[in-house]
């Protein structure tokens, strides 16, 4: 799974920012689509990073999520909108991996999957952290 996440971490962004363009709710912002997107392969990588870890490796902690949440907070953006970005983001990780079954290992599967939502709840947090606290990226560095 790790190397159709990074095979196809564009065509992950491009279908993100086509689910995100068509909800009123996200298109608060008028930013580039930089200014939406920048922290998404970083994110992904993050995802990555965690599937290759060896068992029982400890989990680092995420400077991507860090910078998404404090970027997010510079925007002025409400947290309940880019928890709503951070849920499609997940929703087109999950397309993405669909649309690849055929390559596959299906003994890994589903522990691979619950790695990747884990990431995702773990990056959440991290990005919410920084959101509400913004001092707390110190920790991290």
């Amino acid at each position: 799974m790790a190397d159709i996440l990074e095979r196809d971490c564009d065509a992950t962004m491009v279908f993100w920012m086509g689910l995100v363009d068509k909800d009123e709710e996200l298109t608060y912002l008028p930013s580039s689509v930089e200014d939406r997107t920048g922290h998404l392969p970083k994110l992904i990588h993050d995802r990555i990073t965690r599937l290759r870890l060896p068992k029982g490796a400890r989990n680092p902690k995420s400077i991507a999520a860090h910078e998404h949440g404090m970027l997010r907070r510079e925007q002025g953006a409400r947290l309940q909108r880019w928890v709503e970005e951070s849920r499609i983001f997940q929703v087109s990780i999950f397309h993405m991996l669909n649309n690849n079954l055929s390559t596959v290992d299906f003994s890994k599967l589903l522990l691979d999957v619950i790695t990747i939502a884990d990431e995702a709840d773990s990056q959440s947090k991290q990005a919410a952290l920084c959101y509400v606290e913004p001092k707390a990226i110190q920790a991290v560095a």
